[in-house]
């Protein structure tokens, strides 16, 4: 398994197995802990484990939690998606910056995102499903949603929206959500 760091982003890993083909398909190994340990990321600290299925044209983000923020494994299981993250904590030097991602079921790469860095995704497939790993149980009182398509981040969205949450709809801009006092989107 090859691991790169996203110059994008700071700390954020690309994961990409080297699957066994055969004339049956292939098999993979999607994570090792020892390869996850050797860029600083505690394989032990991950608490929970989701599955997200997608339609085509489907986008999900831009998300990410309040409170301690939450750290993120993804990896596209099955069809392929666009995926974005961007930077929203201050004190990184890679600070609103973003990287994009087409992930694939094909290559089974996943896509290490620290606490703080806002994540979304559009499915470009019909179905495409989400592999998550978190560091932090789920508490829906932190979610935080981030416009999908605010100028001022002027994210590449790949295909018309088909669909979204209602809680993605209610999004608030990125303004909005950097100026201190102002609620989010829940």
């Amino acid at each position: 398994m090859k691991v790169t760091q996203v110059p994008e982003v700071a700390g954020v890993y690309l994961f990409e197995p080297t699957p066994h083909v055969d004339e049956r398909g292939f098999f993979s190994r999607t994570f090792d802990a020892e390869i996850a340990r050797s860029v600083g990321i505690d394989p032990d600290g991950f608490a929970q484990d989701s599955l997200s299925r997608s339609r085509k044209g489907v986008l999900r983000g831009m998300h990410l939690r309040s409170g301690g923020g939450e750290a993120k494994l993804v990896r596209c299981s099955a069809g392929e998606v666009f995926d974005v993250v961007v930077d929203l904590r201050p004190e990184s030097p890679t600070y609103l910056q973003q990287a994009h991602f087409t992930l694939s079921g094909d290559t089974q790469a996943s896509i290490y995102i620290p606490a703080g860095c806002g994540h979304g995704f559009q499915a470009l497939t019909e179905p495409a499903d989400i592999a998550y790993r978190i560091d932090r149980p789920h508490d829906p009182s932190e979610d935080v949603v981030i416009a999908h398509d605010d100028p001022d981040l002027a994210i590449p969205w790949p295909l018309p929206v088909t669909l979204m949450s209602a809680r993605d709809q209610r999004a608030v801009s990125l303004a909005d959500h950097i100026r201190p006092g102002v609620p989010t989107a829940r």
